[in-house]
């Protein structure tokens, strides 16, 4: 048997173009996309209060949340911390898209509730696009509690 060999490394030393691809630690994690789809007993009109106003997100999805109606920047409260969010897509009774304000990156998470129905089942489904630096396991299980919470609110 022969074995072939290359003059090509697979970790060339002068390359300064070269990049080796790895979760960032600290504040600068890699990013990660996880969605989820929840099925809900409510209608589309009755949950889109509840993924779409500060009144409607603190009651399920944040210890509290306010507006700034000058600027309509979104303060969302976890654990006594203030974070900041821009809501940046909307359709009424469909969807709801929020763009976390980071100074220190060019990446910001999103947040992203669709509101969708299965027109064979009349079902209604809410899916979370959740682009941050949680893993899977961890964004699965924040967003299988949060989910839960509204369910109990709205019944379903």
């Amino acid at each position: 048997m022969e074995i072939l060999t290359s003059n090509l490394s697979l970790f060339p030393q002068s390359n300064s173009n070269f990049f080796i691809p790895y979760p960032k630690i600290g504040k600068y994690m890699a990013k990660e996309e996880f969605v989820g789809e929840y099925e809900m007993r409510a209608s589309k009109k009755m949950l889109y209060p509840f993924i779409s106003s500060a009144s409607g997100l603190s009651q399920w999805f944040a210890d509290d949340v306010n507006i700034n109606n000058e600027d309509k920047t979104f303060t969302i409260i976890w654990d006594g911390e203030e974070n900041r969010a821009k809501m940046i897509s909307s359709r009424i009774n469909h969807h709801v898209k929020f763009e976390f304000q980071d100074e220190a990156t060019d990446d910001p998470n999103t947040v992203e509730f669709v509101l969708d129905i299965n027109e064979l089942t009349n079902t209604v489904f809410i899916r979370v696009t959740d682009y941050s630096e949680m893993d899977g396991e961890e964004a699965q299980d924040l967003w299988d509690s949060l989910i839960h919470n509204l369910k109990e609110i709205v019944g379903g």
